[in-house]
């Protein structure tokens, strides 16, 4: 069957400089996929390329497709037909991600009502539910503030919230909780979990340094450095037996962190 995603022998360069590759990523429907590395890796780009939002000044080969789509040779019209209804994603700054001028019931209602079509009436009920089970106890008020008037766990999960209403098939997000303290990034993790858990979720790319947050949430990782996939394996298998240095180092790390984040073998 054909992957909701697809990345084949990708390679991402600047110049002469090749940055990311090659990378072969397949996402399938309702998958959770962590892609980890230390910094510097090609987490980052490697999830821009499943975008289709490389920055300037880099180029692309091989393929990355979603949705049958091909991101690479897609005209802009093609790739914003995506955005919103197959692919969302969430960044580390919920503090530029979010319209300071806009309230948060606006920014989470826009994307229903311009991908689904929804009324200003639905969109708005199902703002507060989206908001409501991303675990804020008064809805309608964190609908009425401003970006600013809230902490940055409660932005990070008002920028979940924007990324999951129009219901898009396939969730990026890119070092969601590493601006978090601690608290607040298990807070986050949890309702997302929550989430993902529910009928008719999206899948899942989850991008972090960290494999004790990634643990927490996928289903399968894959491990990159010096830009290139060094290991790729379910969750349990590779926490139980990392292959390669990177990933042990990735898995000690995680295991150092386990009275907090629960990570087992």
């Amino acid at each position: 069957m054909t992957p909701l995603a697809e990345l084949t022998a990708l390679e991402v360069a600047a110049g002469r400089r090749r940055l990311v590759g090659p990378v072969d990523l397949r996402v399938e429907d309702g998958e959770r996929v962590g892609v980890v590395g230390p910094s510097g890796s090609g987490k980052s780009l490697t999830v821009a390329a499943l975008l289709g939002d490389l920055p300037p000044g880099t180029r692309a080969t091989g393929r990355a497709r979603v949705a049958g789509v091909d991101l690479l040779d897609a005209l802009p019209r093609d790739l914003a037909a995506l955005r919103g209804r197959v692919t969302a994603a969430v960044v580390q700054d919920s503090a530029t991600a979010l319209d300071p001028l806009a309230r948060v019931g606006h920014q989470v209602g826009l994307p229903a009502r311009r991908v689904r079509g929804l009324s200003r009436t639905t969109a708005r009920a199902e703002t507060l539910d989206l908001l409501g089970r991303l675990g804020f106890a008064d809805p309608a008020a964190v609908a009425g503030a401003w970006p600013a008037q809230l902490s940055g766990g409660q932005r990070q999960r008002v920028s979940l919230a924007v990324a999951l209403a129009a219901r898009p098939r396939l969730l990026v997000a890119d070092e969601p909780t590493t601006a978090l303290d601690t608290v607040a990034q298990a807070t986050v993790l949890r309702l997302l979990g929550a989430v993902l858990d529910a009928p008719g979720a999206p899948a899942l790319v989850l991008v972090s340094h960290d494999l004790a947050v990634v643990a927490q949430l996928c289903d399968r990782v894959v491990v990159l450095a010096g830009g290139r996939v060094v290991e790729a394996a379910p969750t349990a298998t590779l926490l139980a037996a990392p292959q390669h240095p990177v990933t042990r180092s990735l898995v000690a790390a995680a295991r150092a962190a386990e009275p907090a984040t629960g990570v087992g073998a």
